[in-house]
């Protein structure tokens, strides 16, 4: 019984990097097929951003993407770090 779950296990982690690769794509690809992953849809935000005239709205657009692009640098350098750590551990 444990030679057959051995060989089982061995031909599953065969080409593991690939399959890990697919996962993960799988999953960014599930997180962006999500609605609301868009949007929170909060109503005083909305009801706020559509009073606004066509340059506080630009202005508002400007300001989300602000805050948002340094958060998601730093993110990545960390993810980028973290990597190149694990690689050079197993190397």
């Amino acid at each position: 019984m444990s030679g057959r779950l051995e060989r089982w296990a061995g031909s599953f982690w065969e080409g593991s990097e690939m399959r890990l690769k697919f996962a993960m794509m799988a999953l960014v690809g599930l997180l962006a097929s999500v609605r609301g992953a868009f949007a929170q849809n909060c109503a005083l935000c909305y009801t706020s951003a559509s009073a606004l005239g066509s340059g506080a709205q630009r202005s508002l657009d400007f300001g989300i993407l602000t805050l948002v692009i340094p958060a998601l640098v730093l993110f990545l350098a960390v993810i980028f770090m973290l990597y190149r750590r694990a690689v050079s551990a197993t190397a």
